[in-house]
């Protein structure tokens, strides 16, 4: 299994394997960068209101299929279909945010419900009809990835790769318009139609990885990526990137493991692999990362608790718990004994200096001392300009 499973990975499990799982992985790139400006214009909800809206147009175009050739299923035409009815999803989503005070979480919910509400309606009809072709049909909700013929993966990677390349070279326009609206229409560019480019883009996403892992799990593919990118980066450059690459990662292995295990639906093995992502990033990314945060905790819990003995050995009182004086002992601050090293010495007189800038400048710009710490890692002088420290060392007469 494990020769197989690396034969997968490697592109050399034959040629119709290879072809479906690299049109999986440039979908999912596509979809990484694509969902960043999402995830940045705060409508990464929007993304799951266009794919559920997709649904009682693919079931339309069914219909309208089978009633002039006896046979609805023909994937082109039920992907227009669900592109009309997307479509339709977010002309009622903008009217509704414009023309109503409504919310656009409001907005999104509604069409959500209403749409996909619809198009369960219509499938369960569809599922009365005899000879109808409607074998397969229901993949659209979870995806078949095992189902996509060379054509249809090689289409679906062409599109997504047009897709992904409009962002990127529209990244600057959707950057601005993401974090400042009001600037970018002081450049003289049309918010709106960069917002209409955005989210047609986002269906364009959504509408192709249909086939993949369904509209029920496609909204993954456009927020964990970009979700787990902003764990590792303050950059956009760095943020599409990574978000490319996460999403390409998710669609490798879920994919492999899909094509290994046939019984496992592929867009729910993506997915999975894509939050573990997701959870790696969240617990060791060193921005915002749970372990680095907790260890910058346990840092600065240290520096302060070791400042407040400094400051009692400046008082020539020894520190009394054990943790904190066998923290100073290893620092080479006190001896066994507890009495101060020549180092103690000195950060004991800088501990107490801290201390009495802090209360100068305390009663002098209380607003300022707020923001400030007498206990923090970093010295008061590093927070404040130089001209208010040489206020301060005169007002003092001892620093």
């Amino acid at each position: 299994m494990s020769d197989q499973l690396y034969a997968i990975l490697t592109f050399q499990a034959g040629y119709n394997t290879t072809i479906v799982l690299a049109g999986v992985i440039v979908l999912s790139i596509g979809g990484g960068v694509v969902g960043v400006f999402s995830l940045l214009r705060k409508r990464s909800l929007t993304s799951d209101a266009i794919s559920h809206a997709t649904l009682p147009g693919i079931a339309l175009a069914f219909l309208i299929v089978f009633a002039l050739t006896g046979n609805g299923r023909n994937l082109p035409l039920l992907l227009i279909g669900a592109a009309i009815s997307s479509g339709l999803g977010i002309f009622v989503i903008q009217w509704i945010r414009s023309r109503t005070r409504l919310p656009e979480d409001t907005a999104i919910g509604v069409v959500l419900s209403v749409f996909f509400g619809l198009g369960v309606v219509l499938l369960s009809y569809i599922q009365t009809l005899e000879n109808s072709g409607q074998a397969g049909l229901n993949s659209f909700l979870l995806g078949s990835t095992a189902a996509l013929s060379k054509d249809e993966a090689l289409w679906m990677a062409i599109i997504s790769s047009f897709a992904t390349l409009i962002a990127i070279l529209f990244m600057k326009e959707f950057s601005a318009v993401a974090f400042d609206e009001g600037f970018s229409r002081a450049q003289g560019w049309s918010v709106g139609l960069i917002d209409l480019t955005m989210l047609a883009l986002l269906m364009v996403i959504v509408i192709i990885g249909l086939t993949t892992v369904g509209l029920v799990l496609v909204i993954a593919l456009v927020i964990i990526p970009p979700a787990a990118a902003r764990l590792w980066t303050e950059r956009l450059s760095r943020m599409v990137f990574l978000s490319g690459l996460f999403g390409g990662i998710a669609a490798w292995v879920g994919g492999a493991f899909s094509a290994l295990f046939p019984n496992f639906p592929a867009g729910a093995v993506i997915v999975l692999a894509a939050a573990t992502i997701f959870l790696l990033s969240l617990f060791l990314s060193p921005n915002r990362g749970i372990v680095y945060w907790g260890l910058r905790q346990f840092k600065l819990r240290i520096t302060i608790a070791v400042k407040q003995e400094l400051l009692g050995l400046e008082s020539s009182f020894a520190p009394k718990p054990w943790g904190i004086r066998f923290v100073m002992w290893a620092m080479g601050l006190i001896r066994y004994n507890g009495r101060k090293t020549a180092r103690g010495e000195t950060a004991a007189l800088d501990a107490k200096r801290q201390k009495r800038l802090w209360e100068a400048l305390l009663r002098k710009y209380p607003e300022v001392a707020l923001d400030c710490s007498p206990l923090s890692t970093n010295n008061l002088e590093n927070k404040i300009s130089s001209e208010l420290l040489d206020a301060l060392k005169q007002d003092t007469h001892k620093l």
